[in-house]
């Protein structure tokens, strides 16, 4: 499954002059979406029997930290793509990247099932599952809430606004799931000592033949312009609660026909 380290959503977050997130506040964790995708990876590899579970990231040096959750967690191998050339990448470069990574994988032993999270909680562009399924050229199911795999095919439910949908799609495929698959498990001691102990293989563009030119700011489709910091409200209305404050609260809505 693909894993990402993303500044902690709690901490003040920002762009530098180069338009990239900033990154060396020393606050990042494993994007907490993904942690879903690692979750339904170990439930389905601890149902087949005889599968393995391997957490695959591209990033900074400090992106280790996500894939060596993911192995507190329960994942038998890690994966690091590491490459100085990566850095600045938009979501094309990154699925360009992680689609080699893949194929790395299944030219040394057969990759069944790619797993993502919904979505990076640093982008929110939810466009790197369907890219990366494209690239793969894999069936794709996003946005799933329930996973399992029979007999070489998997089979999701999927809830929308009105309906909800069984799907279902040959192996090998790509999955995204959703924060209402499961509820992540907590990594305890013995969970975090083992992990010290599991390899994580670090990878450069070179390895996986990707040519630098493709990916990078080089390589990026899109540009941030231009950003600046969200400037402060001053149509606030603070209201009192004198116990009239829903009268009030009613009335400000139907002035400005909200209601």
């Amino acid at each position: 499954m693909c894993v990402k380290h993303v500044p902690d959503i709690q901490s003040d977050r920002s762009l530098g002059p180069d338009g990239r997130v900033v990154r060396d506040g020393g606050d990042g964790t494993l994007n907490e979406l993904d942690e879903n995708a690692v979750e339904a990876a170990l439930v389905l590899a601890a149902a087949a029997g005889e599968s393995e579970v391997v957490a695959l990231t591209v990033g900074p040096a400090e992106a280790a930290d996500a894939v060596r959750r993911a192995l507190q967690m329960g994942a038998d191998g890690a994966v690091h793509v590491l490459d100085d050339a990566v850095a600045g990448s938009d979501v094309f470069g990154t699925t360009a990247v992680l689609a080699a990574a893949v194929r790395h994988l299944d030219a040394q032993g057969h990759v069944d099932l790619v797993l993502t999270g919904m979505a990076a909680l640093d982008g929110l562009t939810s466009l790197l599952p369907a890219a990366l399924a494209a690239e793969l050229d894999l069936p794709q199911l996003t946005m799933v809430a329930e996973v399992a795999v029979e007999d070489a095919v998997v089979r999701v439910r999927r809830e929308l606004d009105s309906a909800s949908e069984e799907l279902t799609a040959p192996l090998p495929a790509l999955v995204s799931v959703t924060d209402q698959a499961n509820s992540p498990r907590y990594p305890n001691f013995k969970g975090i000592m083992a992990a010290r102990a599991k390899p994580v293989t670090v990878l450069g563009l070179a390895d996986l033949g990707v040519d630098p030119a493709t990916v990078g700011a080089a390589g990026s489709r899109t540009r941030i312009v231009e950003a600046a910091p969200r400037p402060p409200r001053e149509d606030r209305v603070l209201i009192t609660d004198d116990g009239t404050a829903g009268t009030q609260l009613a009335r400000y809505l139907v002035d400005r026909k909200l209601v």
